[in-house]
Protein backbone atom coordinates (compact mmCIF):
# COMPACT_ATOMS: atom_id res chain seq x y z
CA UNK A 1 0.00 0.00 0.00
CA UNK A 2 0.99 3.36 -0.55
CA UNK A 3 0.55 6.23 1.04
CA UNK A 4 2.01 9.78 0.44
CA UNK A 5 1.05 13.26 2.61
CA UNK A 6 1.18 15.33 -0.63
CA UNK A 7 -1.86 13.53 -2.31
CA UNK A 8 -3.54 15.94 -0.17
CA UNK A 9 -1.98 18.68 -1.74
CA UNK A 10 -2.60 17.26 -5.51
CA UNK A 11 -6.27 16.07 -4.23
CA UNK A 12 -6.98 19.61 -3.42
CA UNK A 13 -5.35 21.17 -6.47
CA UNK A 14 -7.21 18.92 -8.53
CA UNK A 15 -10.73 19.65 -7.01
CA UNK A 16 -10.54 23.43 -6.68
CA UNK A 17 -7.61 24.46 -9.15
CA UNK A 18 -8.30 28.24 -8.94
CA UNK A 19 -9.41 28.33 -5.36
CA UNK A 20 -6.79 30.78 -3.18
CA UNK A 21 -4.47 28.27 -1.01
CA UNK A 22 -1.87 31.00 0.49
CA UNK A 23 -2.32 34.49 1.26
CA UNK A 24 0.30 36.62 2.65
CA UNK A 25 -0.45 40.10 2.50
CA UNK A 26 -0.77 40.79 -0.98
CA UNK A 27 0.39 37.96 -2.01
CA UNK A 28 -2.20 35.31 -3.25
CA UNK A 29 -1.17 31.48 -4.80
CA UNK A 30 -4.41 29.12 -5.83
CA UNK A 31 -4.30 25.31 -5.39
CA UNK A 32 -2.87 25.05 -8.44
CA UNK A 33 -0.10 27.12 -8.04
CA UNK A 34 0.95 25.73 -4.96
CA UNK A 35 0.95 21.93 -6.38
CA UNK A 36 2.90 23.18 -9.10
CA UNK A 37 5.75 24.96 -7.22
CA UNK A 38 5.71 21.87 -4.68
CA UNK A 39 6.29 19.60 -8.46
CA UNK A 40 9.09 21.89 -9.34
CA UNK A 41 10.72 21.76 -6.43
CA UNK A 42 10.69 17.80 -5.85
CA UNK A 43 11.80 18.07 -9.54
CA UNK A 44 15.32 20.03 -8.27
CA UNK A 45 15.88 18.35 -4.86
CA UNK A 46 16.33 15.09 -6.99
CA UNK A 47 18.26 16.85 -9.70
CA UNK A 48 20.76 17.96 -6.71
CA UNK A 49 21.00 14.16 -5.82
CA UNK A 50 18.28 14.14 -3.05
CA UNK A 51 16.86 10.55 -2.87
CA UNK A 52 13.57 9.10 -1.21
CA UNK A 53 14.32 8.37 2.44
CA UNK A 54 16.79 11.24 2.64
CA UNK A 55 16.51 14.31 5.10
CA UNK A 56 16.36 18.15 4.13
CA UNK A 57 15.73 20.61 6.52
CA UNK A 58 13.66 23.19 6.72
CA UNK A 59 14.63 26.66 8.32
CA UNK A 60 11.53 29.11 7.38
CA UNK A 61 9.29 31.32 9.14
CA UNK A 62 5.45 31.20 7.75
CA UNK A 63 6.05 32.25 4.18
CA UNK A 64 4.33 30.82 1.08
CA UNK A 65 8.11 28.75 0.85
CA UNK A 66 7.63 27.01 3.57
CA UNK A 67 4.08 25.27 2.30
CA UNK A 68 5.82 24.85 -1.04
CA UNK A 69 8.92 23.25 0.21
CA UNK A 70 7.29 20.96 2.70
CA UNK A 71 5.16 19.52 -0.13
CA UNK A 72 7.88 19.53 -2.73
CA UNK A 73 10.25 17.37 -0.04
CA UNK A 74 7.67 15.18 1.16
CA UNK A 75 6.84 14.47 -2.98
CA UNK A 76 9.92 13.75 -3.59
CA UNK A 77 9.69 10.74 -1.58
CA UNK A 78 12.49 12.52 1.18
CA UNK A 79 11.49 13.36 4.79
CA UNK A 80 10.99 17.24 5.94
CA UNK A 81 13.05 18.31 9.40
CA UNK A 82 11.12 21.35 10.33
CA UNK A 83 13.64 24.11 12.54
CA UNK A 84 13.24 26.34 14.96
CA UNK A 85 14.15 29.94 13.20
CA UNK A 86 15.74 31.24 15.92
CA UNK A 87 18.26 28.46 16.64
CA UNK A 88 21.94 29.27 16.72
CA UNK A 89 24.82 27.87 14.92
CA UNK A 90 25.20 25.22 17.50
CA UNK A 91 21.77 24.13 17.60
CA UNK A 92 21.97 23.70 13.95
CA UNK A 93 25.02 21.98 13.39
CA UNK A 94 23.22 19.26 16.17
CA UNK A 95 19.99 19.32 14.51
CA UNK A 96 21.66 18.67 11.57
CA UNK A 97 24.03 16.35 12.26
CA UNK A 98 21.92 14.23 14.50
CA UNK A 99 19.44 14.27 11.30
CA UNK A 100 21.60 13.01 9.26
CA UNK A 101 20.35 16.01 6.45
CA UNK A 102 21.92 16.34 2.91
CA UNK A 103 19.70 19.40 2.66
CA UNK A 104 18.50 23.03 4.59
CA UNK A 105 16.19 25.56 2.88
CA UNK A 106 16.42 28.85 4.80
CA UNK A 107 14.98 32.28 5.06
CA UNK A 108 17.67 34.80 4.21
CA UNK A 109 17.57 36.20 7.54
CA UNK A 110 18.88 33.31 9.66
CA UNK A 111 20.62 32.15 6.82
CA UNK A 112 24.40 33.25 8.79
CA UNK A 113 23.44 31.11 11.96
CA UNK A 114 22.96 28.52 9.63
CA UNK A 115 25.89 28.57 7.28
CA UNK A 116 27.66 28.35 10.83
CA UNK A 117 26.44 25.25 12.04
CA UNK A 118 26.27 23.49 8.37
CA UNK A 119 29.19 21.22 7.30
CA UNK A 120 30.27 21.26 3.88
CA UNK A 121 28.26 17.81 3.12
CA UNK A 122 25.05 19.63 3.49
CA UNK A 123 23.97 21.86 0.56
CA UNK A 124 22.11 25.18 1.51
CA UNK A 125 19.33 26.73 -0.30
CA UNK A 126 18.63 30.60 0.57
CA UNK A 127 15.06 32.09 0.30
CA UNK A 128 15.86 35.70 -0.58
CA UNK A 129 14.02 38.53 0.42
CA UNK A 130 12.42 40.60 -2.49
CA UNK A 131 14.90 42.95 -3.51
CA UNK A 132 18.09 40.99 -2.00
CA UNK A 133 19.99 39.64 -4.66
CA UNK A 134 23.22 38.83 -2.83
CA UNK A 135 23.50 35.22 -1.58
CA UNK A 136 25.91 34.35 1.35
CA UNK A 137 28.99 32.52 0.58
CA UNK A 138 28.85 28.79 -0.02
CA UNK A 139 24.82 29.43 -0.37
CA UNK A 140 22.77 28.62 -3.29
CA UNK A 141 19.45 30.60 -4.26
CA UNK A 142 16.30 28.79 -3.16
CA UNK A 143 15.26 29.53 -6.77
CA UNK A 144 17.37 26.67 -8.52
CA UNK A 145 15.06 24.27 -6.94
CA UNK A 146 11.89 25.63 -8.76
CA UNK A 147 13.83 24.84 -12.34
CA UNK A 148 12.08 20.96 -12.45
CA UNK A 149 8.55 20.44 -14.30
CA UNK A 150 5.27 21.58 -13.32
CA UNK A 151 4.17 17.98 -13.87
CA UNK A 152 6.18 15.40 -10.87
CA UNK A 153 4.69 11.90 -10.21
CA UNK A 154 4.56 12.09 -6.31
CA UNK A 155 7.18 9.17 -4.56
CA UNK A 156 5.85 6.25 -3.92
CA UNK A 157 6.05 5.93 -0.12
CA UNK A 158 4.31 3.45 2.29
CA UNK A 159 2.48 4.70 5.55
CA UNK A 160 4.49 3.28 7.86
CA UNK A 161 7.47 5.53 5.94
CA UNK A 162 8.78 8.58 7.93
CA UNK A 163 7.08 11.81 6.27
CA UNK A 164 8.89 14.61 8.97
CA UNK A 165 11.39 14.04 11.39
CA UNK A 166 9.90 16.72 14.37
CA UNK A 167 12.71 16.96 17.54
CA UNK A 168 11.16 18.07 20.95
CA UNK A 169 12.73 17.81 23.94
CA UNK A 170 10.47 15.69 25.40
CA UNK A 171 11.14 15.00 29.11
CA UNK A 172 14.93 13.78 29.23
CA UNK A 173 18.27 15.21 27.64
CA UNK A 174 18.92 17.02 24.68
CA UNK A 175 16.25 17.66 21.66
CA UNK A 176 15.35 14.20 20.31
CA UNK A 177 13.67 13.65 16.59
CA UNK A 178 10.30 12.09 16.71
CA UNK A 179 9.22 10.56 13.24
CA UNK A 180 6.15 10.86 12.23
CA UNK A 181 4.85 8.64 9.19
CA UNK A 182 2.72 9.66 6.53
CA UNK A 183 -0.25 8.02 8.18
CA UNK A 184 0.29 9.74 11.37
CA UNK A 185 0.04 13.33 10.15
CA UNK A 186 -2.50 11.99 7.35
CA UNK A 187 -4.81 11.19 10.18
CA UNK A 188 -4.09 13.93 12.36
CA UNK A 189 -5.99 16.05 8.97
CA UNK A 190 -8.55 13.60 8.82
CA UNK A 191 -9.74 13.34 12.29
CA UNK A 192 -9.04 17.42 12.95
CA UNK A 193 -11.22 18.22 9.71
CA UNK A 194 -14.27 15.89 9.62
CA UNK A 195 -14.72 15.11 13.48
CA UNK A 196 -12.91 17.70 16.00
CA UNK A 197 -13.07 21.60 14.41
CA UNK A 198 -15.13 19.89 11.33
CA UNK A 199 -12.87 22.19 8.50
CA UNK A 200 -14.75 22.87 5.65
CA UNK A 201 -13.71 24.38 2.17
CA UNK A 202 -14.65 28.08 2.57
CA UNK A 203 -12.74 28.21 5.89
CA UNK A 204 -10.20 30.62 6.15
CA UNK A 205 -7.50 29.67 8.74
CA UNK A 206 -4.90 31.93 10.36
CA UNK A 207 -1.32 30.31 10.61
CA UNK A 208 0.44 32.69 13.19
CA UNK A 209 1.63 29.43 14.69
CA UNK A 210 5.07 28.97 13.32
CA UNK A 211 4.54 25.98 10.67
CA UNK A 212 7.77 24.39 11.66
CA UNK A 213 5.41 23.74 15.30
CA UNK A 214 3.66 20.57 15.19
CA UNK A 215 0.56 22.38 16.34
CA UNK A 216 1.04 24.80 13.42
CA UNK A 217 2.27 22.61 11.09
CA UNK A 218 -0.48 19.85 11.22
CA UNK A 219 -3.45 21.97 12.86
CA UNK A 220 -3.23 24.47 10.68
CA UNK A 221 -1.22 24.07 7.60
CA UNK A 222 -1.70 20.19 6.97
CA UNK A 223 -5.58 20.22 7.61
CA UNK A 224 -6.35 23.21 5.41
CA UNK A 225 -4.50 21.44 2.75
CA UNK A 226 -6.59 18.60 3.27
CA UNK A 227 -10.03 20.30 3.51
CA UNK A 228 -8.58 22.54 0.25
CA UNK A 229 -9.62 25.30 2.47
CA UNK A 230 -7.65 28.46 2.36
CA UNK A 231 -4.52 29.56 4.97
CA UNK A 232 -3.37 32.90 5.35
CA UNK A 233 0.20 33.42 6.82
CA UNK A 234 1.35 35.64 9.56
CA UNK A 235 5.14 34.91 10.09
CA UNK A 236 5.39 36.67 13.54
CA UNK A 237 2.59 37.19 16.25
CA UNK A 238 1.62 40.77 16.66
CA UNK A 239 -2.07 41.18 17.98
CA UNK A 240 -2.54 44.07 15.87
CA UNK A 241 -1.14 42.50 12.70
CA UNK A 242 -3.58 39.34 13.46
CA UNK A 243 -6.44 42.10 14.41
CA UNK A 244 -5.66 42.98 10.82
CA UNK A 245 -5.58 39.77 9.20
CA UNK A 246 -8.36 38.50 10.79
CA UNK A 247 -10.65 41.45 9.01
CA UNK A 248 -8.87 41.44 5.72
CA UNK A 249 -9.34 37.71 5.12
CA UNK A 250 -12.55 37.23 7.01
CA UNK A 251 -10.23 34.72 9.18
CA UNK A 252 -13.06 31.54 10.43
CA UNK A 253 -10.30 29.83 12.41
CA UNK A 254 -7.62 31.01 14.19
CA UNK A 255 -5.66 28.57 16.58
CA UNK A 256 -3.07 29.84 19.35
CA UNK A 257 -1.28 29.57 21.96
CA UNK A 258 -2.54 31.33 25.58
CA UNK A 259 -0.46 33.81 25.67
CA UNK A 260 -1.34 35.10 21.81
CA UNK A 261 -5.26 34.88 23.37
CA UNK A 262 -4.02 37.23 26.01
CA UNK A 263 -2.45 39.71 23.35
CA UNK A 264 -5.82 39.58 22.08
CA UNK A 265 -7.93 40.22 24.74
CA UNK A 266 -5.93 43.39 26.19
CA UNK A 267 -5.52 44.77 22.69
CA UNK A 268 -6.91 48.62 23.59
CA UNK A 269 -8.33 49.08 19.92
CA UNK A 270 -9.63 45.26 20.05
CA UNK A 271 -12.87 46.73 19.86
CA UNK A 272 -12.53 48.92 16.25
CA UNK A 273 -11.95 45.22 14.08
CA UNK A 274 -14.45 43.44 12.43
CA UNK A 275 -13.62 40.35 14.03
CA UNK A 276 -17.25 38.48 13.36
CA UNK A 277 -16.11 36.24 10.48
CA UNK A 278 -14.66 34.05 13.58
CA UNK A 279 -16.28 30.59 13.87
CA UNK A 280 -13.86 28.86 16.04
CA UNK A 281 -10.92 29.18 18.08
CA UNK A 282 -8.08 26.72 19.44
CA UNK A 283 -6.12 26.66 21.95
CA UNK A 284 -3.32 24.42 22.94
CA UNK A 285 0.59 24.36 23.62
CA UNK A 286 -0.03 25.09 27.42
CA UNK A 287 -3.42 25.20 29.33
CA UNK A 288 -5.13 28.62 29.38
CA UNK A 289 -6.36 29.85 32.58
CA UNK A 290 -10.50 29.15 32.86
CA UNK A 291 -10.92 33.61 33.08
CA UNK A 292 -8.94 34.27 30.07
CA UNK A 293 -11.04 31.85 28.10
CA UNK A 294 -14.28 33.22 29.58
CA UNK A 295 -13.29 37.25 28.85
CA UNK A 296 -12.16 35.76 25.41
CA UNK A 297 -15.25 34.31 24.49
CA UNK A 298 -17.37 37.06 25.75
CA UNK A 299 -15.48 40.02 23.92
CA UNK A 300 -14.79 38.06 20.67
CA UNK A 301 -18.29 36.28 20.95
CA UNK A 302 -17.09 32.88 19.49
CA UNK A 303 -16.18 29.53 21.10
CA UNK A 304 -12.35 28.78 22.43
CA UNK A 305 -11.66 24.95 22.83
CA UNK A 306 -8.94 23.66 24.04
CA UNK A 307 -6.59 20.52 23.26
CA UNK A 308 -3.99 18.79 24.39
CA UNK A 309 -0.94 17.07 22.42
CA UNK A 310 2.60 16.43 21.75
CA UNK A 311 5.43 16.53 18.65
CA UNK A 312 5.30 12.70 19.39
CA UNK A 313 1.48 12.27 19.10
CA UNK A 314 1.55 14.66 15.41
CA UNK A 315 0.16 16.47 17.78
CA UNK A 316 -2.92 16.09 19.07
CA UNK A 317 -4.18 13.33 22.07
CA UNK A 318 -7.14 15.14 23.24
CA UNK A 319 -9.90 17.69 22.38
CA UNK A 320 -13.19 19.56 23.90
CA UNK A 321 -14.90 18.78 21.33
CA UNK A 322 -17.59 21.68 21.58
CA UNK A 323 -18.66 24.47 24.04
CA UNK A 324 -21.75 21.94 25.64
CA UNK A 325 -19.29 19.21 26.30
CA UNK A 326 -16.47 20.53 27.38
CA UNK A 327 -14.72 21.00 30.85
CA UNK A 328 -13.01 24.20 31.85
CA UNK A 329 -9.29 23.43 32.85
CA UNK A 330 -9.76 19.96 31.30
CA UNK A 331 -7.89 18.54 28.10
CA UNK A 332 -10.65 17.02 27.15
CA UNK A 333 -11.09 13.23 26.14
CA UNK A 334 -9.03 11.21 23.45
CA UNK A 335 -9.99 11.93 20.02
CA UNK A 336 -11.34 9.47 17.79
CA UNK A 337 -9.20 6.21 17.69
CA UNK A 338 -6.68 7.18 19.96
CA UNK A 339 -6.83 5.57 23.79
CA UNK A 340 -5.28 7.49 26.58
CA UNK A 341 -4.94 6.11 30.19
CA UNK A 342 -2.78 7.01 33.60
CA UNK A 343 -0.07 4.52 34.87
CA UNK A 344 1.42 4.79 38.02
CA UNK A 345 5.04 4.36 38.37
CA UNK A 346 5.17 0.22 38.10
CA UNK A 347 3.13 1.11 34.80
CA UNK A 348 -0.30 0.27 36.57
CA UNK A 349 -3.41 1.89 35.44
CA UNK A 350 -4.71 4.05 38.21
CA UNK A 351 -8.90 4.97 38.76
CA UNK A 352 -10.41 8.05 37.94
CA UNK A 353 -10.19 10.88 40.29
CA UNK A 354 -8.15 13.77 41.23
CA UNK A 355 -6.58 11.97 44.30
CA UNK A 356 -5.30 9.18 41.47
CA UNK A 357 -2.56 11.41 39.77
CA UNK A 358 -0.30 9.51 37.39
CA UNK A 359 1.65 9.36 34.39
CA UNK A 360 -0.64 9.97 31.16
CA UNK A 361 0.23 7.23 28.85
CA UNK A 362 -1.42 7.54 24.81
CA UNK A 363 -1.82 4.58 22.21
CA UNK A 364 -3.15 5.04 18.73
CA UNK A 365 -2.64 6.61 15.02
CA UNK A 366 -1.11 9.57 16.27
CA UNK A 367 1.72 7.93 17.96
CA UNK A 368 5.22 8.36 16.28
CA UNK A 369 7.54 5.16 15.21
CA UNK A 370 9.73 6.63 17.11
CA UNK A 371 13.39 9.05 18.12
CA UNK A 372 14.94 9.11 14.89
CA UNK A 373 17.93 6.62 15.44
CA UNK A 374 17.40 6.78 19.33
CA UNK A 375 15.87 3.17 20.19
CA UNK A 376 16.63 3.15 23.70
CA UNK A 377 14.93 6.16 24.50
CA UNK A 378 12.50 4.87 21.79
CA UNK A 379 11.88 2.24 24.36
CA UNK A 380 11.56 3.84 27.37
CA UNK A 381 8.77 6.04 26.62
CA UNK A 382 7.23 3.22 24.44
CA UNK A 383 7.03 0.85 27.47
CA UNK A 384 4.30 -1.76 26.92
CA UNK A 385 3.46 -0.23 23.56
CA UNK A 386 2.34 2.90 25.20
CA UNK A 387 4.17 5.93 24.42
CA UNK A 388 4.93 7.67 28.16
CA UNK A 389 3.75 11.25 28.19
CA UNK A 390 5.70 12.32 31.17
CA UNK A 391 3.03 15.23 31.71
CA UNK A 392 1.36 13.84 35.40
CA UNK A 393 -2.67 13.80 35.62
CA UNK A 394 -5.38 12.36 36.34
CA UNK A 395 -8.59 11.31 34.57
CA UNK A 396 -12.12 12.05 35.99
CA UNK A 397 -15.44 9.95 36.02
CA UNK A 398 -17.19 10.98 32.59
CA UNK A 399 -13.44 10.23 30.94
CA UNK A 400 -11.83 13.81 30.96
CA UNK A 401 -8.27 13.96 31.73
CA UNK A 402 -6.74 16.89 33.45
CA UNK A 403 -3.25 17.98 33.59
CA UNK A 404 -1.63 18.87 36.91
CA UNK A 405 2.47 18.60 36.66
CA UNK A 406 4.97 17.94 34.33
CA UNK A 407 7.05 14.76 35.16
CA UNK A 408 10.21 16.13 34.47
CA UNK A 409 11.38 19.65 34.56
CA UNK A 410 10.17 20.76 31.04
CA UNK A 411 9.49 24.70 30.55
CA UNK A 412 6.69 26.08 28.40
CA UNK A 413 7.18 29.21 27.45
CA UNK A 414 4.46 30.92 25.57
CA UNK A 415 4.07 27.36 24.09
CA UNK A 416 7.25 26.81 23.15
CA UNK A 417 9.19 23.61 24.63
CA UNK A 418 12.35 24.74 27.17
CA UNK A 419 14.50 22.43 28.75
CA UNK A 420 16.34 23.71 31.57
CA UNK A 421 19.37 21.13 30.95
CA UNK A 422 20.21 22.57 27.59
CA UNK A 423 20.29 26.21 29.08
CA UNK A 424 22.25 24.88 32.26
CA UNK A 425 24.51 23.47 29.63
CA UNK A 426 25.50 26.96 28.19
CA UNK A 427 25.78 28.63 31.38
CA UNK A 428 28.36 26.17 32.75
CA UNK A 429 30.54 27.00 29.99
CA UNK A 430 30.85 29.96 31.20
CA UNK A 431 34.38 30.28 33.38
CA UNK A 432 32.94 32.22 36.35
CA UNK A 433 29.73 29.50 36.62
CA UNK A 434 30.19 26.81 39.24
CA UNK A 435 26.79 25.75 39.44
CA UNK A 436 23.86 26.47 37.86
CA UNK A 437 19.90 25.19 37.61
CA UNK A 438 17.21 26.70 35.32
CA UNK A 439 13.34 27.09 36.30
CA UNK A 440 10.16 28.05 35.11
CA UNK A 441 8.33 30.65 36.84
CA UNK A 442 4.88 31.75 36.41
CA UNK A 443 4.28 34.72 34.01
CA UNK A 444 1.26 36.22 33.28
CA UNK A 445 1.21 36.51 29.70
CA UNK A 446 3.47 33.63 28.68
CA UNK A 447 2.34 31.04 31.32
CA UNK A 448 6.36 30.80 32.16
CA UNK A 449 9.19 32.56 31.94
CA UNK A 450 12.85 31.62 32.45
CA UNK A 451 14.87 32.07 35.52
CA UNK A 452 18.31 30.73 36.30
CA UNK A 453 19.65 30.12 39.61
CA UNK A 454 23.61 30.57 39.80
CA UNK A 455 26.35 29.79 42.08
CA UNK A 456 29.44 31.34 41.15
CA UNK A 457 33.26 29.79 41.55
CA UNK A 458 34.92 31.74 44.44
CA UNK A 459 36.34 34.76 43.26
CA UNK A 460 34.91 35.10 40.68
CA UNK A 461 32.35 37.89 39.39
CA UNK A 462 30.33 38.10 36.89
CA UNK A 463 26.29 40.31 36.38
CA UNK A 464 23.40 39.01 35.74
CA UNK A 465 23.01 40.98 32.22
CA UNK A 466 26.67 39.32 31.14
CA UNK A 467 25.24 35.86 31.80
CA UNK A 468 22.12 36.72 29.97
CA UNK A 469 23.96 37.89 26.87
CA UNK A 470 26.39 35.00 26.94
CA UNK A 471 23.40 32.42 26.69
CA UNK A 472 21.29 35.30 24.14
CA UNK A 473 24.42 34.13 21.79
CA UNK A 474 24.44 30.61 22.07
CA UNK A 475 20.73 29.47 22.42
CA UNK A 476 17.30 30.59 20.48
CA UNK A 477 15.42 33.82 21.27
CA UNK A 478 12.86 31.80 23.57
CA UNK A 479 15.13 29.46 25.64
CA UNK A 480 17.62 32.24 27.47
CA UNK A 481 16.96 33.40 30.58
CA UNK A 482 15.28 36.61 31.39
CA UNK A 483 16.57 36.62 35.13
CA UNK A 484 19.50 35.55 36.95
CA UNK A 485 19.40 35.60 40.69
CA UNK A 486 22.93 34.58 42.46
CA UNK A 487 22.96 32.45 45.44
CA UNK A 488 25.90 31.10 47.32
CA UNK A 489 24.74 27.74 47.56
CA UNK A 490 22.32 25.41 45.67
CA UNK A 491 20.72 22.94 47.27
CA UNK A 492 23.02 19.66 46.82
CA UNK A 493 20.86 15.79 46.86
CA UNK A 494 23.46 12.21 47.75
CA UNK A 495 24.09 11.52 44.40
CA UNK A 496 25.31 15.77 43.73
CA UNK A 497 22.04 16.51 41.73
CA UNK A 498 20.37 20.18 42.55
CA UNK A 499 16.95 19.80 43.62
CA UNK A 500 14.95 21.50 41.63
CA UNK A 501 12.08 21.23 43.82
CA UNK A 502 13.77 22.65 47.24
CA UNK A 503 14.90 24.87 44.86
CA UNK A 504 11.75 26.53 44.25
CA UNK A 505 10.72 26.04 47.57
CA UNK A 506 13.51 28.13 49.32
CA UNK A 507 12.94 30.71 46.48
CA UNK A 508 9.42 30.84 47.48
CA UNK A 509 10.06 31.17 51.30
CA UNK A 510 12.86 33.95 51.12
CA UNK A 511 10.32 35.88 48.23
CA UNK A 512 7.14 35.32 50.88
CA UNK A 513 9.88 36.75 53.85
Amino acid sequence: MSLNLATMLRESARAKPDKTAVILDALKLTWAQVDALSNQLAGGLRASGVRPGDRVGLMLPNVPQFVVAYYGILKAGAIVVPMNVLLKAPEVAYYLGDSGATALIVWDDFAPEALKGSGADVTIYVVQKPGNEELPEGARSFGTLLQGSPRFEIAATGPDDSAVILYTSGTTGRPKGAELTHFNLYMCCDVAANRLIEVREDDVSMAVLPLFHSFGQSNVMNTAVYAGGTVTLVPRFDPTKALEVIQRDRVSIFCGVPTMYFGLLHHPDADRYDTSSLRLCVSGGASMPGEVMKTFEAKFGVTVLEGYGLSETSPSASFNVSQEQRKFLSIGKPIWGVEMKILDEEDNELPPGPDHVGEIVIRGHNVMRGYFNKPDATAEVMRGGWFHSGDMGYVDEDGYFFIVDRKKELIIRGGFNVYPREVEEVLFAHPAVAAAAVIGVPDERLGEEIKAVVQLKTGQSVTAEELIAFCKERVAAYKYPRTVQFVDQLPIGPTGKILKRELKAQLAAAGAA
